[in-house]
């Protein structure tokens, strides 16, 4: 039979189909809608329904669905942004310690307040994790883009990827069996590691000193499309519930292991064993928490550190410059605190170090960056403001006097804060820091890939690049004050500060 001729007229609302006629109706944009009477198809009488959408209408459709998308996700961020901007009307800003901290077999972590209105702001949850020698900090993965800096220590860690191959490996004849796993690199003081999202990480201390990392998640991160807190999801052990700070039990987080929620059988399947390893994949009686201690001590295939790798931890060879990086071969740690690589260096005051995605470009797919800081004694870091990220800082050693000013010109702190405290500092809001005596260092994690720093005194500061008779009006001061005002300063953010400027603060120290 050949196939069917049809045809219709929008005239006469009519189709044809071999010539016979039929009832029907047919959609088609912009809502015109045609109606017959009766049709004959191939012989056989009957109704029926018959919907026509064109590619136009396709279109339009797909069009309008784009549009929807887009204001869905406009509405989203908008609310988002809104969320954040009411949680960034603060009007005292304070140094933080440790909230309450999980107890472990080899270690401990400490949190701070995750309901802070400072860290809220800022997006992000910090804590603090401390592993005695040879301490195992377990498998876990989180929703948030994680840097980590080591304060003190040295180890080696992992991460794992699914899809990345198992590029270290054993030979047979030495070993009874071969094994293989993903990329292991080690680590020391001053570094910066940088972990993605979703991605599967373990930290061993491998020194015969405890291990201080300090860790910040960015729960606000468009990788995290659960709530803005920061989730960490272990695959390995039983994390302890209990959170305890100076003796008193704490409402905080609990984390679980994932495996603990599947049923043994499945288990026993999906990994080719028996139940009672299936049994052990879910931890139930394992009450060492989530740093274990390894007594031999961790037996990994690791390659032993090469001049090539001495030269790249010291930051003089750098062959990869991002472009040929994937996820799997992607350079994840720097090192921060040799001089040499100082961004600023003043001999008689300090230096300013930074690592942004043009130095590790992984960060550009965390945008997130990090900055150090030290500050010889009676010196000064220019006070300034970072114009596109919040700014949370952690003093590692001593103290300074900080003083940070808002979008108002009231000083939100005026105190000092010391070792081993954070303070958020909210994008745009100024801050200056005087060290005293014993000197101050601290390390800085900024919300942004490139976080771009203004300064407001200084060789590059904002006084410097306005005109004379501009500063001399806006200041009410003479034309030779105004000079005074903007070349006194040669230095760039950093620079001692005459012992007659220094006054003793007799402020509380922040708790």
């Amino acid at each position: 039979m050949p196939p069917p001729l049809v045809s219709y007229s929008s005239h006469h609302s009519s189709i044809i189909i071999n010539n016979n006629p039929y009832n029907f109706i047919l959609f088609f944009p912009p809502k015109v809608l045609y109606r017959c009477n009766s049709f004959i198809l191939n012989g056989n009488s009957s109704q029926f329904l018959l919907t026509i959408i064109s590619n136009m209408a396709i279109a339009w459709f797909s069009l309008f669905l784009s549009f929807l998308l887009l204001l869905h996700g406009y509405f989203a961020q908008h609310q988002r942004y809104q969320q954040q901007q009411g949680q960034c009307q603060i009007n005292r800003l304070n140094a933080q310690q440790p909230s309450f901290q999980m107890l472990a077999e080899a270690g401990y972590t400490e949190f701070f307040d995750l309901n802070n209105q400072q860290f809220q702001c800022a997006g992000v949850s910090v804590f603090r994790h401390v592993v005695q020698s040879k301490g195992l900090l377990l498998p876990s993965y989180t929703n948030s883009p994680i840097l980590a800096y080591v304060v003190q220590g040295r180890g080696f860690y992992g991460l794992m990827n699914s899809g990345c191959p198992e590029t270290f490996q054993s030979s047979q004849k030495i070993q009874r069996f071969q094994d293989r796993h993903q990329r292991i690199e080690q680590f020391r003081q001053g570094d910066i590691m940088a972990f993605p999202a979703g991605t599967a990480h373990w930290v061993y201390n491998e020194g015969n000193e405890e291990l201080v990392l300090v860790f910040l998640e960015d729960s606000s991160n468009n990788a995290n499309q659960l709530d803005q807190v920061a989730w960490r999801i272990f695959i390995a052990g039983k994390p302890h519930r209990a959170l305890q700070h100076q003796g008193r039990q704490y409402g905080g987080r609990s984390y679980g292991n994932v495996f603990s929620g599947f049923d043994k059988e499945i288990l026993s399947e999906a990994f080719g064993v028996c139940r009672e390893t299936a049994r052990k994949l879910q931890g139930q009686d394992d009450m060492r928490g989530h740093i274990i201690s390894v007594q031999e001590g961790l037996k990994v295939i690791q390659p032993p550190f090469s001049q090539e790798q001495e030269q790249q931890q010291h930051g003089q060879y750098d062959p990869m410059n991002g472009i040929e990086e994937t996820i799997c071969s992607a350079k994840v740690r720097q090192n921060i605190d040799d001089p040499s690589r100082a961004d600023i260096y003043n001999p008689h005051a300090g230096r300013f170090t930074t690592i942004n995605s043009f130095t590790l470009p992984i960060l550009r797919f965390l945008k997130l960056s990090a900055s150090r800081g030290v500050l010889y004694r009676n010196s000064m870091m220019a006070p300034h403001w970072y114009s596109n990220a919040h700014s949370i800082v952690y003093i590692t050693r001593g103290e300074s006097r900080m003083q940070v000013v808002d979008h108002r010109g009231q000083a939100v702190l005026d105190d000092r804060v010391r070792e081993g405290q954070f303070i958020v500092v909210p994008q745009n809001y100024a801050i200056v820091t005087q060290s005293g005596n014993g000197g101050c260092e601290w390390i800085t994690f900024n919300t942004n890939d490139n976080a771009m720093i203004n300064t407001l005194s200084g060789r590059t500061s904002a006084i410097r690049g306005l005109p004379v008779d501009v500063i001399a009006n806006a200041y009410q001061i003479s034309r030779d004050e105004a000079r005074r005002l903007k070349f006194n300063r040669e230095e760039t953010l950093i620079f001692p500060v005459s012992t007659r400027s220094l006054r003793p603060y007799e402020g509380v120290v922040s708790a």
